[in-house]
């Protein structure tokens, strides 16, 4: 390994692997290595040889599940929105070419003991059990309004300003009720938790615009989902990072950031060899939570943790209408918690388990020392379960931002139901790591699906 990278990058999660793609499109001599055999580091889809080694090596997958290779389990579940920005960044790439995509059939909120749709459709809504029919004209004078604004023409403000009226004022001012901005906030904006509706409404006015717009789109629901599973998308910016000559090593043991006397980056051991480069990205896992030689400070902290458990159920979810694939956000105050919890359910026809085969996974944000009985409102939906997997993986975040180091370290993947967080992530390194923003050329949206 004699020659100098300009980048290293470390760890083949989707985060690594769009960085790696646009730095090697952008022209820079690219090297990712990653510690394991396959593609997708934290966030990868795994077979069910694979499944079983990381969660009960002494077990072989039963024979019952059907073959190893009809199954591409996410680790992590997250759904793509069809508007959003990673759908920006595959058109922009063109990576799309190496994927198709899905739609999700449908995505739902619990409430009052019971699971509804989220409507898709102007039908949908005069139909849905989610609000009576007075709170449902207060509604559609409230979407009205964020269709109409225009942040050029005040006739169309109603007296709001997004940038200094908290939600709960705009809520307030349509008259909502508590169930529907509930159901507003955590189903349509995505929140987590409830603290976005003290703070300036613009944030929350441009998600709920990209979960219409995204619904709008292909109808049903706002997400869609490629064919064997989320495992696809690193390895498709894997491709093309190496068509612009980025260099791939996988099962590569990462033994030391090597450092300067200033503790400045100078490169990567493996083994006996050292690589060269000036810049390393990595995930948080390659770097440790001891202090740093050179500084005695920590490059990343941990945020809290996330608890997942991967359900292989031989029906779909009941209360969904048998659909194929959904997402159901059971909101935090239907079970008196903090943060909400997530179910994702896929199933053989995004191939990614076998036939008869529906894989669903429920997670939440740890908030005791039971995290296992915080998910048990998910796994109640479930009906009966077939196989469960459970993890407890801790969220990550980076304390330095590497610019006088030239270590950049990316976060974890965080409890949000989709890739918006993640993206974020990809322009913050962006910036820090090539000094401006990232730029994305106007491109035509349209992905098939």
């Amino acid at each position: 390994m004699d020659e100098e990278y300009d980048v290293v990058v470390l760890g083949t999660g989707l985060t690594e692997c769009i960085l790696s793609g646009l730095l090697s499109v952008e022209g820079k001599k690219v090297l990712h290595m990653d510690r394991n055999d396959y593609y997708g580091g934290d966030s990868a889809s795994l077979n069910l040889t694979q499944l079983y080694r990381k969660f009960r090596p002494n077990q072989e997958a039963p024979k019952e599940l059907g073959r190893d290779r009809d199954y591409a389990v996410d680790l992590i579940p997250k759904f793509i929105i069809a508007s959003g920005e990673l759908t920006r960044i595959l058109v922009h790439t063109d990576v799309t070419r190496y994927l198709e995509f899905k739609q999700i059939a449908g995505s739902y909120v619990y409430r009052d003991g019971r699971i509804s749709k989220v409507p898709s459709t102007e039908m949908e809504a005069v139909r849905s059990p989610l609000m009576g029919l007075f709170e449902k004209r207060r509604a559609k004078k409230f979407f009205e309004f964020l269709q109409g604004w225009k942040d050029d023409d005040p006739t169309t403000q109603q007296g709001i300003d997004l940038d200094k009226d908290s939600m709960k004022a705009v809520y307030e001012k349509f008259g909502l009720e508590p169930g529907t901005q509930d159901f507003i906030g955590h189903a349509m904006a995505l929140y987590l938790d409830d603290d976005y509706i003290t703070k300036p409404a613009r944030p929350s006015y441009d998600r709920i615009v990209l979960y219409t717009s995204s619904v709008a789109r292909y109808g049903k629901s706002p997400y869609i989902y490629p064919l064997y599973g989320l495992g696809e998308l690193p390895q498709s910016f894997a491709r093309l990072s190496a068509i612009y000559g980025g260099t791939y090593m996988l099962d590569k043991s990462i033994d030391e950031i090597v450092t300067d006397a200033d503790g400045k980056f100078v490169g990567v051991r493996s083994g006996d060899e050292t690589v060269k480069a000036k810049q390393v990205i990595g995930d948080p896992s390659y770097f440790g939570a001891g202090p740093t030689p050179a500084t005695g400070k920590t490059r990343v902290k941990e945020e809290g943790k996330v608890v997942r458990a991967i359900c292989f159920l031989k029906h779909p979810i009941p209360g969904t209408e048998d659909v194929d694939s959904c997402q159901i956000i059971i909101p935090q105050n239907q079970v008196n918690r903090r943060n909400d919890i997530y179910i994702a359910m896929v199933s053989s026809t995004h191939n990614v388990c076998a036939k008869d085969i529906y894989v669903a996974i429920v997670s939440t944000i740890v908030e005791t020392d039971k995290p296992e009985m915080e998910i048990a409102p998910g796994l109640e939906l479930l009906g009966p379960i077939h196989e469960k997997f459970v993890s407890i993986a801790p969220v990550f975040t980076p304390t330095t931002s590497g610019t006088d180091d030239n270590i950049f370290v990316t976060r974890s993947f965080d409890a949000t139901s989709h890739f918006e967080t993640v993206v974020d992530d990809v322009h913050d390194v962006w910036k820090r790591v090539v000094g401006t923003d990232l730029v994305l050329k106007k491109r035509d949206l349209e992905v098939t699906a």
